[in-house]
């Protein structure tokens, strides 16, 4: 059974995926699966219903988008947000292979629409997200240096440094020291 597809911006983890539910179920529209920026409905909502839903996601930071670009940018950040957040294996494969083939789209193509639409380009994008995960990693205070930069797959302890340096403007030592504050949600990357 198809449903009816609903694409959702700014879903970046597991309780995004359980606020929409919660959130479809307050309004009595039955799911088929809610995920990271989509949610299947069992039937198609009446215009009143999407109205509601509407007006329900954008209260709780989410919103509602059907264009064909939007959709397919929100798929490239998402695929990233999994890759760097949301998988305990070390990133070993190459970024642009991981979302061609995810996206059944040419890289290219997704580089320059991701550039065009964002302003920035999706290696970038993909840095921000790996640096908001090492910051992470620093403040649990679980893992050294070195087995950080060997999970986030850089190639050494001083690469991960400069990069860190060059996004945060701290180094990774100096951060750990002052810690919490510097951190941002996954969407606001």
């Amino acid at each position: 059974m198809t449903g009816q597809k609903l694409y959702i911006k700014n879903m970046v983890c597991s309780r995004c995926i359980m606020v929409v539910q919660q959130e479809l179920d307050k309004l009595g529209l039955k799911t088929n699966s809610v995920t990271l920026g989509e949610a299947v409905l069992v039937k198609e909502p009446t215009a009143e219903e999407k109205k509601q839903l509407e007006a329900a996601l954008v209260r709780l930071g989410f919103e509602l988008f059907d264009n064909k670009k939007s959709r397919l940018i929100e798929k490239i950040k998402n695929t990233i947000i999994s890759i760097v957040h949301h998988q305990n294996e070390e990133i070993k494969n190459n970024l642009s292979d991981i979302l061609s083939k995810e996206l059944h789209h040419d890289y290219n193509y997704l580089s320059n629409l991701f550039s065009e639409v964002e302003g920035t380009t999706i290696e970038k994008y993909f840095i921000a997200q790996k640096i908001e995960k090492v910051k992470e990693l620093l403040v649990y205070d679980e893992l050294s240096l070195s087995e950080i930069a060997y999970r986030m797959n850089y190639s050494s302890v001083a690469y991960l440094s400069n990069q860190f340096k060059k996004v945060t403007g701290l180094t990774p030592s100096f951060f750990k020291q002052i810690k919490a504050d510097k951190r941002k949600p996954i969407d606001k990357v």
